[in-house]
């Protein structure tokens, strides 16, 4: 797919720089570019001991140009894997539904953000999450140690510490495009480094 926008190690730029440049990338993506890579992702995902083995996994709809999840999260629901997916929290914390089809999905407009895809179901309730086996997380970036760039609204760190807090240790696996796979990435002390990453052109473990 299209190259990363910079190696982050020469010049050090902040997250927030990082996100700007790793987003532009995104924008520009043409749509069969996305298209294919979803497809490509979806299996290779599926190949992964973390989630073949999974009897729950916690996963996310993706939107716009980020690397496509709709094809593998139809693909985890068919085999009888348990799927849950975020609903976002007025104070950017996360509860979760039960996945059971395209059907099941609802669009939620949030102020001031754009409309996610939410499941419409029943609410489990935020630690619903420590029943995953395999957690997929969004991202922009990962680097050579496995530390993440999420989007920056911190949902998914108050997921990780949850996580962490309670003692479950799922399978931590990020979905990207190949230029997003990195050197270097800044990094704070409550950041934490993922298991995996999957990219078109194949599977990396940290």
């Amino acid at each position: 797919m299209s190259p990363h926008p910079r190696d982050a190690r020469a010049a050090e730029p902040d997250k927030r720089t990082l996100r700007r440049e790793f987003l532009l990338v995104r924008k520009a993506l043409p749509e069969d570019d996305v298209r294919e890579a979803q497809a490509i992702l979806a299996r290779r995902a599926l190949g992964l001991a973390e989630l073949a083995t999974a009897s729950t996994v916690a996963a996310y709809v993706s939107v716009g140009t980020e690397p496509g999840t709709g094809a593998l999260l139809d693909a985890l629901h068919a085999r009888g894997t348990r799927v849950l997916l975020p609903v976002l929290l007025p104070d950017n914390d996360l509860d979760w539904g039960a996945y059971d089809g395209p059907g099941s999905l609802v669009d939620v407009r949030h102020p001031g953000r754009m409309t996610l895809a939410e499941p419409g179901g029943e609410r489990l309730g935020r630690d619903a999450v420590l029943a995953a086996d395999a957690v997929l997380l969004p991202g922009l970036a990962v680097d050579a140690r496995g530390m993440r760039l999420g989007r920056g609204g911190g949902s998914y760190d108050r997921v990780l510490a949850r996580l962490e807090a309670s003692g479950a240790h799922p399978a931590l696996v990020v979905l990207l495009y190949d230029g997003e796979v990195v050197a270097h990435l800044p990094h704070e002390a409550h950041d934490k480094a993922v298991h995996a990453v999957v990219t078109p052109s194949g599977v990396r473990r940290f």
